[in-house]
């Protein structure tokens, strides 16, 4: 497949079908209500713009009302103590709408910048609520680029969308009030070309929606490149395989993308500007022209100072005219923004603490699974009428081929995924009706692919329990083996362990995960697979750790290692989703079945690997 043909996203997240091209935002009175529901909480700092905005944009327009006076009595009347006083009321003016200004603009930033900062809050609270199908099924970089560009676009709505409405619709209406005053017929006059603005309008409208649709996909695909390809993992991948160049071909070719998109986003509209320009130019030369013929001929009343004024405050309100219509077509990008975020938003939490969750005074690890069926999708059933029950100080192992569904089933425990039938309970309760904090605090899991915060070693053992002291520290660290590793590093404890645990080997990082798994005192613990991609040496080191613990806690193991599935006190053997067998290992393996097919090509290997090297 070629760079930028499509891989792990392909075009179709990138360009929109002519249907959606050719479709308008869905802007309805719900969305705009439930998008300005967010500037409910500030009202009082928002009533305050607006009288700020009120006031300044009076005062903007009063420069050009004084401009006739300044003609008529002081150039013509000659009257120099009148012009000095006019002129500087004007500049007086002037310096107090802008200082008016700038109150509103900082009043106008202080709202938006609360406003992204309780979005960004409320989104990343929810996401971190959403299940594990929502990260397994979403693009990365999609999910960042909402929570990031897409949010900090309402700060753009706020401090200039929203705003601008507010202070050209004012600035609009007073001078259209200021020019009925001074002259009736010269206002009609230069208002005649107004109407003609709205021709373009549309056409510009749409463009500029589909244009913007199609820049966010290709920056989401951007977005999720850079993820992937810049990681650790990923880029020991693309490093392994020799993929630099075609990694970058596929980011060159989106970036090639994104670059056209945003030039025609840049020149989307200009041809409408143009027009625009135009026709504003031509309202002041009729107003020179009928007003002219009215001052000499017909109304010898009207001065060249009235004139003057109304042709500036037809400029301050075409001004205002042509920036509300720009606005209507950035009002349209603004919602866009909205949909994606509430898109998001709406997304249902599938799983979440009941109402009357229960909080047991402790814990003891039991674990019961009763006629437990799940599946991703309907598609593919991959867990069928599971049974069995672990019992508190007893240890289970389960056994399985490849996809046989074993850590699928233990994710059901601490309900990173939620059952489709049956239940699983945990000290006699259904998993659901059990506080998520305390059900998750009570479980333990090391995974083979373990995952270390950028920070020092101790930081990554506090995740577990914040307030822990460095003997806690060190004594699980003790009963993880990984005690004397810390003390021979020059930094103890503080050691950095790099991006993902870099600058750690496969077995310190396990190790020190299992310090952490056991810092939070769970009462069940579970290993998935914990030594399975590891060396010979420093499985045996995790294997010390793990076969005391085995003995001494509830716990569930997920292994190929022959001498942690011995320590358990039952054995379960799983096949496409279903228990086959149970029982112990003389038993299973004299019965011929699924185990002692895994025995004879697994285990008993393993076995014979291990006497070897002793």
């Amino acid at each position: 497949m070629p760079p930028g043909g499509g891989g792990r996203g392909g075009y179709s997240r990138g360009f929109m079908s002519e249907e959606e091209k050719a479709s308008t935002p869905q802007i309805t009175w719900p969305l705009v209500k439930r998008a300005f529901s967010y500037l409910t909480p500030y009202w009082k700092q928002l009533a305050l713009v607006l009288v700020c905005i009120a006031v300044s944009s009076i005062f903007g327009l009063l420069p050009s009302i004084l401009t006739g006076r300044i003609i008529d009595e002081g150039l013509i009347g000659r009257n120099l103590g009148m012009l000095i006083r006019l002129i500087l009321m004007s500049l007086g003016v002037t310096v107090l709408a802008n200082l008016i200004g700038i109150a509103e603009n900082y009043l106008n930033t202080w709202i938006a910048q609360h406003i992204t900062f309780d979005m960004r809050n409320s989104m990343f609270r929810h996401l971190q609520s959403m299940s594990q199908r929502f990260f397994t099924e979403n693009n990365q970089g999609d999910i960042i680029t909402r929570m990031t560009s897409d949010i900090s676009g309402v700060e753009q709505v706020i401090t200039s969308t929203f705003t601008s409405i507010l202070s050209n619709s004012i600035t609009l209406v007073v001078a259209v009030v200021a020019m009925f005053r001074k002259n009736w017929l010269l206002a009609l006059i230069g208002m005649v070309i107004v109407p003609l603005f709205t021709i373009p309008m549309r056409k510009a409208g749409k463009t500029r929606w589909s244009l913007t649709r199609e820049a966010q996909s290709c920056n989401d695909e951007i977005n999720g490149i850079l993820n992937e390809t810049m990681s650790v993992s990923g880029q020991t991948l693309v490093k392994l395989f020799g993929k630099e160049d075609y990694e970058y071909g596929r980011y060159k070719s989106w970036n090639e993308r994104m670059i056209k998109l945003n030039i025609r986003q840049g020149m989307a509209g200009r041809w409408f500007r143009m027009v625009l320009t135009v026709l504003t130019s031509i309202g002041p030369m009729l107003l020179y022209l009928v007003g002219g013929i009215l001052m000499m001929k017909y109304d010898q009343n009207l001065t060249v100072g009235d004139i003057t004024v109304l042709v500036a405050l037809l400029g301050r309100m075409y001004g205002p005219v042509n920036s509300l219509l720009n606005i209507q077509v950035d009002w349209m990008r603004s919602m866009a923004m909205f949909s994606r975020i509430f898109e998001y938003f709406d997304m249902p939490v599938e799983i979440r603490n009941a109402p009357d969750a229960v909080i047991p005074a402790q814990a003891s690890g039991q674990v019961q699974f009763e006629n437990v069926d799940f599946s991703y999708n309907p598609e593919r059933q991959i867990l069928k009428d599971i049974n069995f029950t672990l019992e508190s100080g007893h240890s289970i192992a389960i056994v399985g081929p490849s996809g046989s569904g074993k850590s699928t089933l233990i994710n059901l425990i601490p309900r990173l995924y939620d059952v489709c039938g049956g239940c699983v309970r945990f000290d006699g309760m259904d998993v659901r009706q059990l506080d998520l904090h305390f059900l998750r605090q009570s479980i333990g899991v090391v995974t083979q692919d373990t995952y270390l915060f950028n920070g020092t070693i101790r930081d990554n053992l506090l995740y577990a329990k914040s307030d822990a002291t460095d003997e806690e520290l060190m004594k699980v660290c003790e009963q993880a083996n990984i005690a004397d590793f810390i003390r021979n590093q020059p930094d103890g404890l503080d050691t950095m362990v790099g991006n993902r645990g870099l600058k750690l080997s496969g077995g310190e990082k396990q190790r020190l995960s299992i310090a952490r798994c056991l810092l939070k005192d769970p009462a069940l613990l579970i290993f998935d697979e914990a030594t399975s991609a590891l060396d010979s040496i420093s499985e045996n080191l995790i294997q010390e750790a793990i076969d005391p613990l085995v003995t001494s806690r509830t716990s569930i193991l997920i292994a190929h290692r022959l001498s942690t599935i011995l320590a358990a006190d039952e054995i379960l053997v799983l096949k496409d989703g279903e228990i086959v067998e149970r029982g112990q290992h003389k038993d299973l393996v004299d019965a011929g079945g699924v185990y002692t097919e895994l025995y004879e090509t697994q285990f008993r290997k393993a076995l014979e690997a291990e006497k070897e090297k002793t």
